[in-house]
């Protein structure tokens, strides 16, 4: 990792935390821009620190809260800690529509509600409205300040973009860039649990996922992609340099039901 590597200031289900030491070494110098297109909780931008990135998302609050923290971290910080902890005050905030709050509510009340949620996770029913219940330990609670403005300080030169992956690297990726994406899972077209949002990240998007790969090869930039080990891994991205790693998944978010599961690391940069 960098020397100057943060924790990023959100939770995330199916966050790579875990395999950054596997994912750091693909950063290299000579390239001109990382790209994050499913950003999450960005935990790989936060322990490279690339001096220059585009990260981007389809999640709205997600969005909206990164540029918020970016552009107001102590108005944030401040409404946050402001906020009543415990089961009561979480579900206060959970029914409130954020739309109807100014953004550093609106920032405040997304972060307090990942810290806080079942295993950080992000899912709406189908209405668009939150519903993750409240987890009473194990959550971490909510980062210091020194934490907090050294997640924000990263953010200070990044691009924010509410975009779709395709959409992100069209417009923006070329040649020297460095993109890495790690998409929520389609497991023969049934949603995953971990999945935000009412829509599934099914098969016509690992088509167009695949297609986004070849985009970016031809404009002669580099791509690291995490995907679970599967028959679609294999199926959708075949062609390119797989490297089958091992690690840690909770099921059903607790800790007595975890197991190892293998994922694949899909790359065009040859070792």
């Amino acid at each position: 990792m960098a020397q100057n590597a943060v924790l990023p200031f959100l939770r995330w289900a199916g966050s790579k935390r875990k395999l950054l030491s596997r994912l750091t070494p693909y950063w290299g110098k000579g390239y001109n821009r990382y790209f994050e297109p499913f950003m999450g909780s960005a935990s790989l931008f936060y322990a490279i620190r690339p001096p220059a990135a585009v990260l981007s998302d389809i999640n709205e609050e997600l969005v909206r809260t990164f540029v918020t923290i970016r552009d107001h971290p102590r108005a944030v910080y401040n409404r946050l800690a402001a906020f009543t902890r415990g089961k009561r005050s979480y579900k206060a905030l959970r029914k409130l529509n954020p739309k109807n709050l100014d953004p550093l509510n609106r920032a405040a009340r997304f972060i307090f509600l990942n810290r806080f949620c079942f295993n950080g996770l992000y899912r709406t029913n189908l209405d668009g409205a939150f519903n993750v219940p409240f987890a009473p330990s194990g959550t971490g609670g909510l980062p210091n300040w020194k934490q907090f403005s050294a997640s924000a300080r990263a953010l200070r030169s990044v691009t924010i973009l509410r975009s779709d992956f395709a959409t992100t690297i069209l417009r923006n990726v070329r040649k020297g860039d460095f993109v890495y994406l790690d998409p929520p899972y389609a497991v023969e077209n049934r949603r995953v649990f971990r999945e935000y949002g009412p829509k599934t990240f099914g098969p016509e998007d690992l088509s167009r996922l695949r297609r986004t790969l070849r985009l970016i090869e031809r404009r002669g930039a580099k791509f690291v992609l995490t995907y679970a080990a599967s028959p679609e891994a294999r199926r959708y991205f075949g062609g390119w340099a797989k490297k089958k790693i091992f690690t840690q998944r909770n099921i059903s978010g607790f800790a007595k039901h975890r197991r190892t599961a293998a994922e694949l690391i899909v790359t065009n940069v040859y070792e």
